[in-house]
C-alpha cells in the first residue's frame, strides 16, 4: 500500500515536472518570435489577429514604378519588424542611420517616363481602377486615381471601429489636375512583394485595438499606446473584425470649432453630394490661426529632456522678436509676421534636430516618388534623409521624430482592388506605430507629440487621425472639416512635379501685356462643384476660358498667358492646381470651401491670391473683374515674389518649398509645446 502512494506520488511529480518543461519550452519559443517582451501575453492571445501564410504580403525584390501590383492576400496586414536591435533600447546604431541617410533613390520613381508628354491626366495616375470608392447617393468619390466614375462603386469607411457596427466617419479621396486625355490604367498583375516591417512574423500585441498601458522599467512611468483614441468598444478583438465592409462615409454638417483635443466629436452625415452646410471664410480661418498661439497646447511630456528648453527658448525668442529689416528675396506684406517667421527661421537654422526611424519595410517606407501629384511627400522624404545638418543620429538631441512613410505607397502595396475598404491600410500603419512603441520609449514620452508625419495622398487624413492624432501631420488634403487642427497640424503643397530630374522645368509665365486671356479652368469633372463652374461658365463668356479636359501642352500655356487661374476642388479640397498657378505666375483663385491653404501659419494668403465661396460661382467674372488693374499687377508681382517658397530643388536652398515645410513643423511645434 505504501510503495503505491509512493508510485503515484513519483509519477505525479514527473508529470508536474513534465508540464513544467513544456511550459519553459513554449516560453524559449515565444520568446524567440516575440522579441519585444510579449512573450507571455501572446500566449494568451494566441487566436487574435494571427498572421498565416495566406495573409501576408511577400517580397519582390525587384520591383519597378511600371509593374502593375495587386495584393488580393494583404487584408490583414502583418505587423513585423525589419531594424537592427538598439543597443540600449533607445538609440539606434551609427551603422543604421548611415543606412538611411545613405539610401539610394529609388530608379522606379526618379527615372523613368521623364517626357513632358500630352494628354496626361495626374488624375488618372493610379493603376487602381476602384480606388476612386463613391457614393452613389453623395456622388462623392474616394479618389483621382481611377477611371471608375464615382456613382459606380459603393463608399466606404476605414476607420478602426466597434465591432457592433458603430462608425465614424471618413476621409475621401484625392481629385485633380488638369486636362489631358484620359489614360486608361491596365489591370493589375497578381504580383506581390513584402511590405512587412521586418521579416519575422508577429503575431499583434494585445494593445492593437485598445488601450494599453506598459510599466517603463527605467522611468517608472506608464507607456501610453498610440491606439488611445480608439473605441474601447471595440475590445479585444485583433485585427479580426466582424463588418469588414464599412458603411458609407459619414461627415459633419455643423460648423466648426478649434478644438484640440485628439478625439473627434461625432459626426453627422453628409445628406447630398452638393457643398457642404457651412463654410468657414478665410477671414475666419485667420481669426483661428491666431488664437492657436494662445490656446493650443500638445500634452505634457511624461519625463524632461533638454530639448524641450531648448524649444520653449525658442519660442520665447521669436515672440519677443525684433523688428526686422528688409531682407534679400523676402518681402514683407506676403508674412502675416515678417518679423517672426525670419526669427523662426534663422533659429530653424541654427539648433533643429530631426531623427528618422530606421524601421519599415520598402516600399512603403523609405520609398519617396519624385513625379505626380503626390511628389510632395516624396521630395521631402528624399531631401530630409540627404540633409546632413538637420538629422541626427542621436535621437536624444532630437526636436523631432519623422516618421518616414509615403501614403502614395501605402494605397499602392496594400490597398486591395475592389474591396472598398482600407482598414488593412490602417492596420498596417498600426503595426508599425506598435513597433516604434516596443523598440524606443520617444514616442510614450510625448505620446507622439514631437512626432511628424508628410503625407500627400487624399486618403492620409482619416488614415492618420485615431492612430497618430498627437502627430504634427503635414497634409496635403488641409480640410477643416476631416480634422485639421489649427496649432498642430500643418498644410503641405500638392506640387505636380511631371519631370523628376528637372522639377523647375517650364517655370514662368507670360509678361502682363501678353495675358489676354481673364480667368482659365480645365480639368476632369471630379466631385460636384466642377460640373458647376462649367454649366456657368464653359462657352458662355471669351474672357472665361472654362473647359473639361485638354490637353497638357494647351493647358500649361493657358495657365502662363492667364491672368486668373482658377483653382476649383475636385473630390477634396486641396488641388495642385494653388501650386502650379503660382509656378506659372497667374493669381491663383482658389474656390474649395474650408481648405486651409499651404504654409497657413505663415504666409498671408489674401496678399496674392483672391478666395471666391463656392456659393459665388455664378458671380465669378464679376467679382474679377471689379478688382482694379492696380490691384492685380501688386497681386501678381506678389505672386512672383512668393514662388521661391513654392519651388522643388534637386539641392534645397533657403526658403524653398522643403525648407518651409521643415518650417511648418518646426513652428507648430514650437507654439505647442507645454512645459513638464
Amino acid at each position: 500500500m505504501g510503495s503505491e502512494k509512493y508510485l503515484s506520488l513519483l509519477e505525479t511529480r514527473r508529470l508536474i515536472w513534465l508540464l513544467g518543461v513544456v511550459f519553459a519550452l513554449v516560453l524559449v519559443i515565444q520568446y524567440v518570435g516575440f522579441p519585444y517582451g510579449y512573450a507571455l501575453s501572446s500566449l494568451f492571445t494566441a487566436n487574435v489577429g494571427q498572421i498565416s501564410s495566406s495573409q501576408r504580403v511577400n517580397q519582390s525584390h525587384n520591383f519597378s514604378r511600371s509593374e502593375n501590383l495587386t495584393h488580393a492576400s494583404v487584408v490583414n496586414a502583418t505587423n513585423t519588424n525589419n531594424i537592427h536591435e538598439a543597443t540600449n533600447g533607445t538609440k539606434l546604431s551609427d551603422g543604421n542611420n548611415e543606412k538611411i541617410e545613405g539610401d539610394p533613390m529609388p530608379p522606379m520613381n526618379e527615372s523613368s517616363g521623364d517626357t513632358l508628354t500630352e494628354d496626361v491626366d495626374p488624375e488618372d495616375e493610379s493603376p487602381f481602377k476602384d480606388s476612386e470608392m463613391g457614393n452613389k447617393s453623395t456622388g462623392e468619390s474616394f479618389g483621382r486615381s481611377s477611371s471608375v466614375a464615382p456613382d459606380k462603386t459603393a463608399d466606404s469607411e476605414y476607420d478602426l471601429q466597434a465591432s457592433n457596427g458603430t462608425s465614424e466617419r471618413s476621409s475621401s479621396h484625392v481629385d485633380d489636375t488638369h486636362g489631358g486625355g484620359s489614360i486608361s490604367p491596365a489591370p493589375r498583375e497578381a504580383k506581390t512583394f513584402d511590405i512587412s516591417p521586418t521579416g519575422i512574423s508577429v503575431a499583434p500585441p494585445p494593445m492593437i485595438m485598445t488601450p494599453q498601458v506598459n510599466v517603463d522599467a527605467e522611468k517608472g512611468a506608464p507607456l501610453i499606446s498610440s491606439y488611445q483614441n480608439v473605441s474601447a468598444k471595440e475590445g479585444n478583438t485583433g485585427h479580426v473584425l466582424e463588418n469588414d465592409k464599412i458603411p458609407g462615409r459619414m461627415r459633419t454638417d455643423h460648423a466648426p470649432s478649434v478644438s484640440h483635443s485628439s478625439k473627434s466629436s461625432a459626426p453627422a452625415k453628409k445628406e447630398s453630394g452638393g457643398p457642404k452646410d457651412s463654410v468657414v471664410s478665410i477671414a475666419e480661418m485667420n481669426i483661428m490661426q491666431q488664437e492657436t498661439h494662445t490656446s493650443f497646447r500638445s500634452m505634457k511630456p511624461r519625463w524632461s529632456s533638454g530639448v524641450d528648453q531648448e524649444l520653449l527658448r525658442a519660442k520665447s525668442l521669436i515672440e519677443n522678436a525684433p523688428l526686422a529689416g528688409n531682407e534679400p528675396g523676402l518681402y514683407a506684406p506676403l508674412y502675416r509676421n515678417f518679423s517672426m517667421f525670419k526669427r523662426s527661421y534663422e533659429l530653424m537654422e541654427q539648433i533643429l534636430k530631426v531623427y528618422i526611424y530606421s524601421e519599415g519595410e520598402r516600399p512603403v517606407f523609405h520609398t519617396p516618388v519624385l513625379k505626380g501629384i503626390y511628389a510632395s511627400e516624396g521630395w521631402f522624404m528624399k531631401l530630409l534623409k540627404r540633409n546632413k545638418n538637420v538629422v541626427t543620429k542621436n535621437p536624444k538631441k532630437a526636436h523631432l521624430f519623422y516618421l518616414p512613410f509615403s501614403s502614395r505607397m501605402l494605397e499602392e502595396a496594400l490597398y486591395v482592388p475592389n474591396s472598398h475598404s482600407r482598414r488593412n491600410l490602417v492596420r498596417y500603419l498600426s503595426d508599425y506605430l506598435n513597433t516604434i512603441i516596443q523598440r524606443h520609449n520617444f514616442w510614450n514620452r510625448t505620446a507622439g507629440a514631437d512626432h511628424f508625419l508628410v503625407a500627400c495622398h487624399d486618403w492620409a487624413p482619416q488614415e492618420t487621425k485615431r492612430i497618430m492624432a498627437n502627430c504634427i501631420r503635414a497634409l496635403c488634403n488641409a480640410d477643416i472639416k476631416e480634422g485639421f487642427q489649427f496649432g498642430k497640424d500643418a498644410s503641405l503643397p500638392e506640387t505636380y512635379v511631371r519631370v523628376a530630374k528637372n522639377p523647375l522645368r517650364e517655370i514662368g509665365g507670360k509678361r502682363l501685356s501678353q495675358r489676354r486671356t481673364l480667368a482659365f479652368f480645365a480639368g476632369n469633372m471630379h466631385g460636384y462643384l466642377r460640373p458647376i463652374l462649367l454649366n456657368y461658365w464653359e462657352n458662355k463668356d471669351p474672357d472665361m476660358k472654362i473647359f473639361g479636359k485638354i490637353s497638357t501642352v494647351s493647358y500649361v500655356q493657358y495657365m502662363k498667358s492667364s491672368k486668373y487661374c482658377i483653382c476649383a476642388k475636385g473630390y477634396e479640397v486641396n488641388s495642385p492646381r494653388v501650386v502650379e498657378a503660382i509656378f506659372y505666375e497667374c493669381v491663383p483663385v482658389i474656390i474649395s470651401d474650408n481648405f486651409v491653404p499651404p504654409f497657413f501659419e505663415t504666409l498671408n494668403w489674401e496678399a496674392f491670391a483672391i478666395f471666391v465661396p463656392e456659393k459665388d460661382i455664378p458671380k465669378l467674372k464679376d467679382i474679377l473683374v471689379s478688382i482694379p488693374e492696380k490691384r492685380y499687377r501688386e497681386m501678381q508681382r506678389r505672386v512672383k515674389m512668393v514662388q521661391q517658397h513654392f519651388l522643388w530643388h534637386v539641392k534645397p536652398v533657403k526658403y524653398d518649398v522643403f525648407n518651409m515645410i521643415l518650417h511648418s513643423i518646426w513652428h507648430n511645434r514650437v507654439f505647442g509645446i507645454t512645459p513638464r
